[in-house]
């Protein structure tokens, strides 16, 4: 099955994960270049065609195809339960490809037919990830990790019944479809699912990797995991329906989540064991985006009403920043997961040393120099996309757009080109070295 000893069974086979996380890689360099395209359109319309294209190549083609491989990857390890079948995560992944590239193509080319097969591959999937979620999320337990998964898995199921009437709507014109409704479906996708499975996620990654033991229970974390989605369920609806107590209501409620979020963080550093690094850097830059797109949102929401060309343009920023606070956080936390994935696919392969002769570790499984570089890159491509929706600046726009495009193309191939070079260094085992089997619910690694 591709796993070395001393791996869990429940843990899938490295080249799932993998999968999903190149396919992000590459979605991200169509989401940076379609944004640059669309960079004009978006100084006079921020809900342009060429800028929705641009939108959902982020949401779909990078973070949900990469959300996806993380659950496939970690709901095994949190639930100690294996997913109900590795055909129907192929099945997922195999059909959340296409439709990931056709529904945005489909936008911006204006060619419905796309739209409407990306659509039904999409349908496809998300049953299909379901079906396999549903195995080891069936049980009750009361772990607050598992519970987000459960429901941020029950967002995406209501992220894609808004999509499917979206498509619809751009055929047959059955409905109006203005842009309050758009925002509803928006922060479905955005909150409840995608902002939610990050947060439910990280509140087991964050010890791990800062090697942080926060003592008595992780009450921010678990307010962050309820108050979120407790949020939304009053926010989109008031969005939705036009209703300003309810869509305030809900706002505020999630907002009371998302700060949680941030204090378990500023908790979790707090009680670190390990230096301030790049992943550290990585994360904190991530919510420093979260709190931007929550600024960004507001200032929309009270210019709006007075100004609406600039309140939509604060809102698309808004929506912007809250995409790069995941996107920032997934290509740190891919500096991480990705050579944990790799480390165990090289031991089932027999290879447990690298290339200097020393037993093989995660760190020698990426380039440090490219990774401060992808750092800068989506660091910086975040901002101008933000700063530039925000004040309508194409030029702005574009270079955003052209910064992040260059994020996946830097971070996809130092994780290719590393992992290639290791195996042709190593390519016999060296006797003697054995893995570290880690506590439960923590991913195996090599012995100190």
């Amino acid at each position: 099955m591709g796993r070395p000893p001393g791996v869990p069974a429940t843990v899938p086979p490295p080249a799932l994960p993998l999968a999903f996380l190149g396919a992000a890689a590459a979605g991200l360099v169509a989401c940076g270049v379609t944004l640059a395209w669309a960079s004009g359109a978006s100084a006079a319309d921020p809900t342009a065609d060429p800028v929705v294209a641009a939108a959902h190549f982020g949401m779909l083609a990078t973070l949900s195809m990469g959300v996806l491989g993380a659950l496939f990857q970690f709901t095994p390890v949190v639930t100690r339960r294996p997913l109900r079948s590795l055909r129907l995560a192929w099945i997922t992944f195999a059909t959340w490809l296409p439709a990931s590239w056709l529904l945005p193509v489909g936008f911006a080319t204006r060619h419905e037919v796309l739209v409407e097969a990306g659509g039904a591959l999409a349908a496809l999937a998300v049953a299909a990830a379901v079906a396999t979620l549903s195995a080891p999320l069936a049980g009750r337990d009361g772990d607050v990790v598992a519970a987000g998964i459960r429901v941020a898995v029950g967002g995406f199921v209501v992220t894609a019944c808004f999509g499917v009437v979206y498509v619809a709507d751009r055929r047959a014109a059955w409905f109006d479809l203005p842009g309050h409704v758009v925002m509803a479906h928006a922060a479905v996708g955005l909150l409840a699912w995608l902002g939610l499975a990050y947060v439910s996620v990280a509140e087991k990654l964050w010890p791990m990797f800062f090697l942080a033991h926060v003592p008595g229970p992780r009450r921010a974390g678990r307010i962050a995991v309820t108050a979120v989605p407790a949020g939304v369920v009053l926010l989109s609806p008031g969005l939705l329906t036009g209703t300003a107590w309810l869509a305030w209501s809900g706002g505020a409620v999630v907002a009371i989540g998302l700060a949680a979020h941030l204090a378990s963080l500023v908790v979790t550093l707090r009680h670190r064991r390990r230096a301030v690094d790049l992943h550290a850097a990585f994360v904190a830059t991530a919510a420093l985006s979260l709190v931007a797109g929550a600024a960004l949102a507001l200032a929309g929401a009270l210019v709006l009403p007075s100004d609406h060309h600039a309140g939509v343009a604060l809102v698309a920023a808004s929506v912007a920043a809250l995409g790069g606070w995941l996107v920032e956080a997934l290509v740190g936390h891919a500096h991480k997961v990705v050579p944990f994935v790799e480390w165990s696919s090289f031991r089932a392969r027999g290879i447990s040393h690298g290339p200097s002769g020393r037993q093989l570790m995660f760190a020698d499984l990426y380039h440090h120099g490219w990774a401060t570089a992808t750092y800068v890159l989506v660091t910086a491509g975040i901002a101008a996309a933000c700063a530039g929706l925000a004040t309508s600046e194409p030029p702005v726009v574009a270079a955003g757009g052209s910064m992040l495009a260059a994020t996946g193309v830097v971070a996809g191939t130092n994780f290719w080109a590393t992992a290639r070079r290791q195996g042709r260094a190593a390519p016999t085992a060296v006797r003697g070295t054995h893995v570290a089997v880690a506590p439960a619910g923590q991913p195996a690694g090599p012995s100190a």
